[in-house]
């Protein structure tokens, strides 16, 4: 084959598998948005939806506090750094969010990421090697999927929130130098809550670390939104959080790695992600540092997200739906299909409500899914819309009989 060939067939091949994903309704399309993030969305074709599919789940993306505070960071540290931290990327604000982030978690230091994706993937392999294991929940985030698989430490997995699977992986790794469980805090798709009390009892059994993934948790979770080691009373039990600022606490981007200040300064002289990434915006910094003020000082925004969560809950099992069970704002509206779950997504939009289609590779074969998110900036109004839409939807594609 020769090498002009050799291109051809290459994207030829691209051109057929993206065919591929459509025919089985499986590609997936971008909404795009024209407005702020919020409750209500205008998207590009002019159209107003409810938004019932944004990670915003303290409302705080499009809220105007936020934005002036980005604003005001801005002012006065500039667009950018065009650097990393270790050279000349440290200003006081980013010095002054990792106190704030280690005060609200309870952790004694941090250290910021560009995204929690870097935090995750940054995590393990300066940590551990192949004298360690890390056990790994089945449905982990593929961030943490990623991290573990850059690191040389063994891996094992117990399936997904099984505290007795989990103790036969403990067990097996029992010949370990170091071992540490990293679970989700509260998983994204299903919307299960770890069960950090066991898992941080089998952890003092075995001797092992405990890691958590807390992006769908930070900031209102447990009684004053630290997270779910707070939901589960083991503040101080956990080991190591990372979490994000791109979703309850602001909206807009970065993580973090919350722990014991050894393992942080270890990660400062290690982590690949940071060592070799901008370092994060200084409005970023300085809208986050806000809202955690906010939210240490109030619990109204938490209050009203559990509040709408489970009046959504309660009303979308009413119409005939099968729900995931549980507590947490992602509510999962299983459909089994993927096809039907696009269409399904297709239809709400045509009836004025944003949701997303989920399956196979992002959830299990023969999982698929439309997930439904609440926020602290829906109203009752807005989500008995909703309902409505749902039902109209769903006795179309013979889905409910209400």
């Amino acid at each position: 084959m020769t090498e002009i060939n050799a291109k051809q067939a290459f994207y030829a091949g691209l051109d057929e598998n993206l065919a591929s994903l459509r025919q089985q309704g499986l590609y997936k399309s971008e909404r795009v948005i024209a407005s702020r993030q919020g409750p209500e969305v205008v998207c590009d074709d002019g159209r107003t939806l409810i938004n019932m599919c944004a990670n915003n789940y303290l409302g705080l993306s499009g809220d105007e506090a936020t934005v002036q505070a980005a604003i005001a960071a801005t002012e006065k540290y500039g667009y950018g750094l065009s650097s990393v931290r270790f050279i000349c990327g440290t200003q006081t604000v980013h010095k002054q969010l990792e106190q704030a982030l280690s005060i609200f978690l309870g952790m004694e230091d941090t250290i910021l990421y560009a995204a929690a994706f870097d935090a995750n993937g940054g995590l393990f392999e300066p940590l551990f090697d192949e004298h360690d294991a890390i056990i790994s929940d089945a449905l982990n985030h593929a961030s943490i999927i990623d991290g573990v698989r850059l690191c040389k430490a063994a891996r094992y997995r117990y399936q997904h929130n099984d505290m007795a699977d989990l103790e036969v992986q403990l067990q097996a790794a029992a010949g370990k130098r170091h071992k540490v469980i990293a679970t989700d805090g509260a998983f994204s798709m299903d919307g299960t809550i770890a069960q950090l009390d066991k898992i941080c009892d089998l952890a003092d059994r075995y001797g092992a670390l405990v890691m958590i993934d807390e992006c769908h948790a930070s900031g209102f979770m447990g009684a004053t939104g630290r997270g779910t080691h707070e939901h589960h009373g083991v503040m101080g039990r956990v080991d190591m959080i990372t979490g994000t600022l791109g979703k309850a606490l602001g909206g807009a981007m970065g993580g973090f790695t919350a722990a014991r200040r050894e393992v942080v300064q270890t990660l400062r002289q290690k982590s690949r992600p940071y060592l070799f990434s901008n370092t994060l915006a200084p409005s970023i910094a300085g809208a986050s540092l806000a809202v955690l003020e906010r939210l240490s000082s109030s619990t109204d925004l938490r209050d009203r997200l559990h509040a709408n969560t489970a009046y959504f809950r309660r009303a979308i099992f009413q119409l005939g739906f099968t729900i995931k069970a549980g507590t947490h704002p992602v509510v999962p509206v299983m459909l089994f299909d993927a096809p039907v779950a696009q269409q399904f997504a297709q239809r709400l939009y045509e009836l004025g409500v944003l949701v997303s289609g989920f399956f196979y590779p992002v959830v299990p074969m023969g999982q698929a899914r439309v997930r439904v998110q609440l926020s602290a900036a829906h109203t009752t109004e807005q989500l008995d819309r909703v309902l409505d839409a749902f039902a109209q939807a769903g006795r179309e594609l013979g889905l409910v009989k209400v």
